[in-house]
């Protein structure tokens, strides 16, 4: 039920994207690549993770032909209103800054930001004399930016990543005091390396994670939510979460 093609490459999709508004037989999803577990490729190349396998099952569920477009974080909204996919399902915290651009789903999710540091660092969080002049890494355009931004822009020298591999190989190489990211993603991919921690207390952001798209297609969205409701109630979403999480993130 899917295809996997680089935004990049999307000009023949838009020409179908307008003949089938109505019915969404065929639908185009963006995500960001890579941002374990939620979205990230196999050693063999293969797109996966729990929202790649949840955005699946919703397809089969809505009977659509979906393609999967890999698309940079920074350019996700203004891509879905570009018509160069028709949906995000890529971990998008809904906030009202973004509800005025796009429609949103019923949120499907939500996990915390959390902090994660070397050992032999020194970092707290909670105590901003501490975070005095640390250099502190986030991903470009999230809610834990905005949250480091509004809380801390002052106090932290702050450092933002287009992915966050680039953020995590930045931490590792001592560039960076700190990351703030969602706690899931800190979990796989920092705390499974040697001499790593996580640090002060988790953070909720935001209202949980939707599937964002443009604001004139409540149709969609309609169809989106029965949907995903449906998954939730058959025992669907479960099964994918435990596959991921050894913790409850439905929202």
């Amino acid at each position: 039920m899917k295809k996997l093609i680089v935004a990049a490459s999307c000009a023949l999709a838009l020409v179908a994207g307008t003949a089938q508004a109505k019915e969404w037989n065929e639908i185009r999803i963006a995500f960001d690549v890579p941002y374990e577990p939620f979205e990230y490729k196999t050693p063999e190349g293969e797109l996966t993770g729990f929202e790649v396998e949840l955005a699946e099952a919703m397809c089969e569920e809505l009977k659509a032909e979906c393609t999967f477009v890999i698309q940079a974080w920074d350019g996700m909204i203004p891509g879905l209103l570009a018509r160069k996919f028709d949906a995000i399902m890529s971990s998008m915290s809904i906030t009202p800054e973004r509800a005025e651009r796009v429609l949103f789903s019923e949120p499907y999710y939500n996990t915390p930001g959390a902090w994660f540091a070397r050992e032999d660092v020194n970092v707290d969080p909670t105590d901003m004399n501490a975070m005095k002049g640390k250099i502190v890494g986030v991903q470009r355009g999230t809610t834990m930016d905005a949250y480091v931004t509004e809380n801390m822009g002052d106090i932290v020298e702050i450092k933002r990543y287009t992915t966050a591999d680039d953020m995590v190989l930045d931490l590792e190489g001592e560039r960076l005091d700190a990351v703030f990211v969602d706690y899931p993603v800190g979990e796989q991919t920092i705390l499974t390396r040697e001499g790593f921690q996580q640090v002060g207390e988790p953070v909720k952001l935001g209202q949980g994670v939707g599937v964002a798209m443009r604001p004139r297609d409540e149709d969609l969205a309609e169809k989106i939510n029965a949907a995903l409701e449906k998954l939730k109630n058959d025992g669907t979403y479960d099964r994918i979460m435990n596959k991921y999480f050894s913790y409850d993130i439905k929202m």
